[in-house]
């Protein structure tokens, strides 16, 4: 893959993971629109269009598109998104062989572990109880 991509990438994230959230969060802080876009694939009104993988294949690995019609997907496109956001020396471990290798396994594993990890704090958690009516659980001093 070319060291100057077609910016911007769009990255399709699963904003219902709190660790994906998390970060999202950090991408977007660091991030210019110019060279990244985040599409929340979890999102109620989320479609993929024509030609584009449906939403099951975005939620079993990260995927990217660069403006180009490039995709990328898994452990290119956390490098690519990092390079987006200017995390050019994180970038680079995982242009290292050796621990490319390594984070290859974890990285499957955690794909298939990320479905079971809701019960982790989201980072807009509160936000989400607002936008879904949660209910908070009696405090344990209160009467029901």
């Amino acid at each position: 893959m070319s060291e100057h991509p077609a910016w911007p990438l769009t990255l399709y994230y699963d904003g219902d993971c709190p660790l994906c959230a998390r970060e999202i969060v950090a991408l977007r802080r660091r991030a210019s629109p110019q060279r990244l876009q985040l599409v929340d694939i979890a999102a109620p009104d989320f479609a993929s269009a024509a030609g584009e993988p449906d939403r099951a294949t975005l939620q079993a690995r990260l995927h990217a598109r660069f403006a180009d019609g490039r995709w990328v997907s898994g452990l290119d496109a956390t490098y690519w998104s990092w390079r987006a956001a200017g995390l050019e020396r994180l970038a680079l471990l995982l242009r290292w062989c050796g621990l490319r290798r390594a984070l290859e396994p974890v990285y499957r594993l955690f794909c298939r572990l990320r479905p079971h990890l809701d019960w982790l704090p989201h980072p807009d958690g509160a936000a989400r109880c607002r936008q879904d009516g949660c209910a908070l659980p009696p405090r344990r001093d209160e009467k029901p």
